[in-house]
């Protein structure tokens, strides 16, 4: 595992209040998704029950050894005094696929045997929920008893990357550990250590899709987002006048083994163009703007209505085609 990237200021944070004794029983690590906030809570986790075990483990640092008992009970999901909820896989055959569309509450009242009785391995225990924006409403009010009382010992960590929704009252039992977008260099260096034999310019593409965000630019891994890119590109660029361009991009995209490279440009074009509208300005930055918010309309509603996937990208691609009949005007324009 490489050392976690960015944020060392949340890292600090944390560490320092657990250092100097007073650490709040509740955390709200808030921020975009995929920017290391569930990687930190697991650290940090595994090294606060670590160091109320064995004071000698010091609280402060990256992931235990594997061979620490902290880690491999951890690992092996039988440490007594640790609990990780997140939202479950509707088939336990698939536990990678099809998860459920929130955390009940069921889950929630399974935490209360444990918070019954004392700590097993030390005076501490850790709950991790990832996300509890995912908890539904029922869930939610469950939790915010425990929060309001927590247990003798226990340290609540929350991820959320929309803290803004979540209960207000849940917001004020917590302490904020706000964690920022990474820079490129930062998600690149994620990138090549989960890759090692990523080429420049996938990996450059990546980076890009990542928008500062690790996860999220690991999430595209294998599915060529540099080929999608320079497509999205031939488009703006050149306007497929005769629809070859889209009717090549809708058929590659269209078929049911071409799912995930499917999700990944409805990601992605957006983002594209947000990007060629920051250098824009005038009539050209309206036209931009525009198609942006028209991408991004499609994009949102096409997996819910689950429509057509090839009539889709090709929809989408008239949307990119119309930075180029923008750019051709201006053109003209300047010509006169």
């Amino acid at each position: 595992m490489i050392d976690l990237m960015g944020n060392r200021a949340a890292h600090d944070a944390f560490f320092t209040a657990a250092e100097r004794g007073g650490l709040h029983h509740a955390w709200l690590l808030a921020g975009p998704e995929g920017v290391g906030k569930a990687s930190f809570a697991r650290i940090a986790a595994s090294r606060l029950l670590a160091h109320a075990a064995h004071s000698r483990v010091p609280v402060r640092g990256g992931a235990l050894p594997e061979d620490d008992r902290t880690a491999a009970l951890i690992a092996a999901g039988s440490h007594p005094d640790y609990r990780e909820m997140a939202r479950q896989p509707k088939d336990p055959a698939k536990p990678d696929e099809n998860l459920a569309r929130s955390i009940p509450i069921a889950q929630v009242r399974a935490l209360q045997p444990m918070f019954a009785t004392k700590p097993s391995l030390s005076e501490r225990r850790v709950v991790l929920i990832d996300a509890i924006d995912d908890l539904e409403t029922a869930a939610a009010n469950a939790l915010l008893k425990n929060l309001e009382e927590p247990p003798a010992g226990t340290i609540f960590l929350l991820i959320s990357h929309a803290p803004g929704r979540l209960l207000p009252t849940i917001r004020s039992r917590c302490r904020m550990l706000r964690f920022e977008r990474l820079s490129d260099a930062e998600v690149a260096t994620v990138v090549r250590a989960a890759m090692p034999d990523v080429s420049d310019v996938e990996c450059d593409a990546l980076v890009r899709g990542g928008e500062g965000s690790p996860g999220r630019a690991l999430a595209f891994a294998g599915l060529d987002v540099a080929a999608l890119e320079r497509a999205m590109a031939a488009i703006a660029r050149d306007g497929d006048p005769s629809n070859a361009l889209r009717s090549k991009l809708a058929k590659a995209l269209g078929g049911k083994a071409a799912q995930h490279r499917y999700e990944a440009f409805l990601e992605r074009a957006p983002s594209f163009i947000a990007a060629s509208a920051r250098a824009r300005s005038g009539a050209a930055l309206r036209t931009a703007l525009g198609a942006y918010e028209a991408a991004r309309s499609l994009a949102a509603a096409a997996p819910g209505l689950s429509l057509d996937a090839q009539a889709t990208v090709f929809e989408m691609g008239g949307i990119l085609a119309r930075l180029a009949e923008q750019d051709g005007l201006q053109s003209r324009g300047a010509m006169h």
